[in-house]
């Protein structure tokens, strides 16, 4: 997808950035974002002040976020191109994130080696912190859904309006996103993009037991981003883990 349309949609999503500063501010920095597209949750943090780092395997979107940093930030973020997977930067890190349902993307191997890599790379008392959709939520919904429009931008680079609209389809096991994407040209055409995110939805027992099999220990578990408790109604699922 073109960095430019991803970040022009979700960079208005601000309900969680307090949570995360908070977490921060907790925990201290380094902080170290996997993940971390076009800066939506880094930028903010590195203009508190924090130091930090931002990894994410395309690099589309880490020159997208470089080149929209601004001379502002207090510490710019430093920004690696690499597998969230598979990465030992040699380094501890008090905080580390996985925020925007990344995590729900990767398969039971791809989370259980992303797993061992936050357990290197995480300071003993550090915070491992992760957003997820609520499986229990995705699980009750319809097995799919005709596409109606969610929302609309203005494209950052032509100034002609952008329509997202949005479907899915479920299986017990996955949950498909499909983005559609339609820059209206002055012309009367539409310059369409579609995206396809496929995210896992195992149960909640299954996550907190592959955090445990990675060394890790849940510390907390959250179902919104105002720190309420995990029922199964929530929004959200938040698990914060540590050593």
């Amino acid at each position: 997808m073109l960095p430019q349309l991803y970040h022009a949609h979700h960079s208005r999503y601000l309900e969680d950035l307090p949570f995360w500063l908070d977490l921060a501010a907790q925990a201290g920095d380094p902080v170290l974002e996997l993940g971390c597209g076009t800066g939506r949750v880094l930028s903010p943090l590195a203009q508190a002040g924090y130091h930090t780092i931002g990894m994410d395997h395309d690099l589309s979107m880490l020159k997208f976020l470089q080149a929209n940093i601004g001379p502002q930030k207090l510490h710019t973020p430093l920004l690696v191109v690499a597998d969230i997977c598979r990465f030992n930067l040699s380094a501890k890190f008090p905080l580390i994130l996985i925020p925007c349902n990344t995590f729900s993307t990767l398969s039971t191997d791809h989370r259980m080696a992303c797993l061992r890599c936050v357990h290197k790379n995480l300071s003993d008392g550090g915070i491992f912190a992760v957003c997820l959709p609520n499986p229990e939520l995705l699980f009750r919904l319809p097995v799919q859904s005709a596409a109606e429009l969610d929302d609309e931008f203005i494209h950052p680079y032509t100034g002609n309006p952008v329509q997202v609209s949005s479907s899915w389809r479920r299986t017990n096991r996955t949950f498909q996103m499909t983005w559609i994407y339609d820059h209206l040209l002055p012309d009367g055409t539409v310059d369409r993009r579609v995206v396809n995110i496929l995210q896992h939805i195992p149960p909640l027992k299954t996550y907190l037991s592959e955090i445990e099999d990675a060394g890790l220990m849940v510390r907390a578990l959250y179902g919104d981003f105002d720190r309420s408790p995990f029922i199964d109604a929530s929004p959200q699922l938040i698990i914060l883990a540590g050593h």
